[in-house]
């Protein structure tokens, strides 16, 4: 059976069969006068009941939007096969699904000793140095205060994004390829309006940044889960669940994995794109922590290695280039381009032109790219520190070659959610691994941010935490 769990179930199921098969007539996938999937299919199909697909059916056929031939089963309507963007639909329900944020509770509760925050400590950002340029972009652009910027970003800041994929990156791409956005997370949420509907299934990594999961299962879609390890994927695996699942899309992290740091190698990023063709699945690489290297510079992304248009590209800033002003690039072929220059006018109609602006000048400034080298450094060194506090502590980890965060395992049987109650007692945070899990299980995993916290409260931290676990 095509069970999918950790897919949270905020509607009724039969409902979800009814968008899942109204949402497919809509693509065009089902048209005018097809046959639908026996009720014994679609139930093998997607994992439930008969009667649950019966009900479905019977819905649609009330609405007129299917009809029925005596002994031969349920076929389209006039009018239910025409093309829309896919996965977007407004009118759906889908979009009033309701989900708990974990990760947002954890994170709004005050703490002295924060590692719960995936960011950069502002002090280690050139805070008076972005405060100069600011002043600069008034005096170049008097007008910008009173412009709107094109909905797919400033042509200068485009045009100069390319030329720094195309040098830093090796990715062949024009102005007209990329689409500013207000951060990843935004982007993240217009891919999956773009792509997803009720019932499709979306491959995943297992652990996985927790807000895409969210954001996926609103649109009513259902998580296949996907090992990641320290050597990458397993691609028989993946392979066998493009078979099997059919998947829109398989959103990934593959550069400095959050939560665990791993990095891809080069091998599977080329093979990962020659399965994308064949099972006709976007690969959607969000990649906000490329930059934030240690030794050795990570392997060129894998929209490099895709010549078809099967990958979207999201290269966020947000992280360590002026987290204020939220700037995200996404690069992606036409005809989705377009497509996704569509669903963000719906959203905001643009990102604000000031921050475009300033980041453009900021960015690009002799001074911001060596700066950049002296961060990664302040960085090594505070991971360095959390790993030497926490050699005796018996907890397991692998040493991540970049990214802000350690994925740490616990001896089985520690209680994880125990020792975060009693963390934020002490004002420590932590996120506990069940969060970034599909299946909500890896209850013996923790994430610690070590880009936070300056090196006292750093070291006084993971004192702290291991004494409170060891008393637990």
């Amino acid at each position: 059976m095509n069970t999918v769990r950790g897919t949270e179930q905020a509607q009724p199921l039969f409902r979800q069969v009814y968008e899942y098969a109204l949402n497919r007539m809509e693509r065009g996938e089902w048209k005018f006068h097809d046959k639908l999937p026996s009720i014994r299919l679609l139930a093998e199909e997607l994992g439930v009941h008969r009667l649950t697909v019966f009900k479905a059916y019977r819905q649609l056929t009330e609405e007129g939007k299917v009809y029925v031939k005596d002994k031969s089963g349920y076929y389209v309507s006039q009018g239910n096969g025409q093309m829309l963007v896919q996965g977007f639909d407004e009118g759906s329900g889908v979009s009033s699904y309701l989900h708990s944020n974990p990760m947002y509770d954890i994170q709004r509760v005050p703490a002295k000793y924060q590692f719960s925050l995936a960011l950069i400590d502002p002090g280690l950002l050139p805070n008076l140095f972005l405060s100069d340029y600011v002043k600069r972009v008034f005096d170049m652009y008097p007008k910008v205060m009173g412009t709107y910027a094109s909905v797919q970003g400033d042509e200068e800041l485009r045009e100069t994004l390319s030329g720094h994929f195309r040098k830093q990156q090796h990715l062949q791409l024009s102005s007209g390829e990329l689409l500013i956005t207000s951060g990843a997370q935004q982007a993240i949420n217009l891919i999956a309006r773009m792509m997803l509907g009720p019932m499709d299934s979306v491959l995943i990594e297992r652990p996985t940044y927790s807000v895409a999961m969210d954001i996926f299962r609103r649109a009513g879609a259902r998580l296949v889960p996907v090992e990641i390890t320290p050597n990458g994927y397993d691609l028989d695996e993946v392979e066998a669940l493009m078979a099997k699942h059919k998947p829109r899309m398989f959103y990934m992290n593959p550069t400095h994995h959050n939560p665990t740091g791993y990095t891809v190698p080069v091998r599977q990023r080329k093979l990962l794109v020659e399965l994308a063709e064949r099972y006709r699945c976007l690969l959607v690489e969000d990649d906000p922590f490329r930059d934030m290297y240690f030794e050795e510079e990570p392997p060129p992304p894998i929209f490099a290695y895709d010549t078809e248009g099967w990958v979207v590209y999201i290269g966020s800033f947000s992280k360590y280039v002026a987290p204020g002003l939220r700037i995200c690039a996404v690069a992606c072929r036409y005809p989705l381009m377009e497509r996704l220059i569509m669903i963000k006018s719906l959203e905001d109609n643009g990102t604000p032109l000031l921050n475009q602006k300033i980041f453009l000048h900021y960015y690009t400034s002799p001074r911001l790219q060596q700066h950049l080298g002296k961060l990664r450094i302040a960085l090594q060194v505070q991971k360095e520190i959390m790993e030497q506090e926490l050699s005796q502590s018996g907890w397991q980890w692998e040493t991540p070659g970049g990214g802000l965060t350690l994925w740490v395992k616990l001896p089985d049987g520690t209680p994880v959610d125990a020792l975060l109650r009693k963390s934020l007692e002490h004002s420590l945070s932590f996120v506990p691994g069940s969060v970034f899990d599909p299946l909500g299980e890896m209850r013996s995993w923790l994430r610690l941010c070590y880009s936070f916290v300056s090196e006292p409260l750093l070291r006084e931290g993971m004192q702290k935490l291991t004494a409170l676990a060891r008393k637990l």
